[in-house]
């Protein structure tokens, strides 16, 4: 098996998308599906409107599964893939925290009321630690890139190195 020099990006991949999931109300994928998909399933146009409203209903599992997507192709060297998926998944999921920040505010509350509960939630929690793995992911593609970079002027070295030089007499064309 090959060895694994990144799983802490991946760890926190995994706790994240389980936060999120944790965090969400209680019908979960299966039920989604159940409740909201299976009874229009023979209409194609109704299933489409109820899967993007289902989506936008229920972010915070959507956000926790590709959270969790991103993890996987992180795992399989995948990075900037992973990190695509991560960084969406935690921002899809922000983004529902965002709406619910600014209904907080239009309710004449402040802000401090929405984020105190938040911040002791798994929801938060599960935000936090996918940010987290975003960055991890990101330092860890920096140092892919540089090892990358440096590979490549390695090897243009070593074909300079072998390659005859054009101002030797020797090696000249007899013209």
């Amino acid at each position: 098996m090959r060895r694994i020099k990144h799983r802490d990006g991946v760890a926190l991949c995994v706790l994240s998308s389980a936060l999120l999931l944790a965090g969400q109300p209680p019908p979960g994928l299966v039920g989604i599906y159940i409740r909201y998909l299976q009874p229009v399933q023979g209409n194609l146009p109704l299933l489409a409107l109820f899967t993007v409203l289902s989506v936008f209903a229920f972010t915070t599992t959507f956000g926790a599964l590709l959270v969790f997507a991103g993890g996987w192709y992180f795992l399989l060297g995948r990075v900037s893939r992973g990190r695509f998926l991560v960084g969406f998944g935690v921002g899809f999921t922000s983004l529902t925290m965002a709406s619910r920040l600014a209904y907080t505010v239009l309710i004449g509350a402040t802000p401090l009321d929405f984020f105190l509960p938040l911040a002791t939630t798994v929801t938060g929690l599960g935000i936090l630690l996918g940010t987290m793995a975003h960055t991890v992911m990101g330092q860890y593609a920096l140092l892919l890139k540089k090892h990358a970079r440096n590979a490549v002027r390695r090897w243009r070295r070593a074909r300079r190195a072998g390659r005859p030089r054009v101002e030797d007499p020797d090696l000249r064309s007899p013209t």
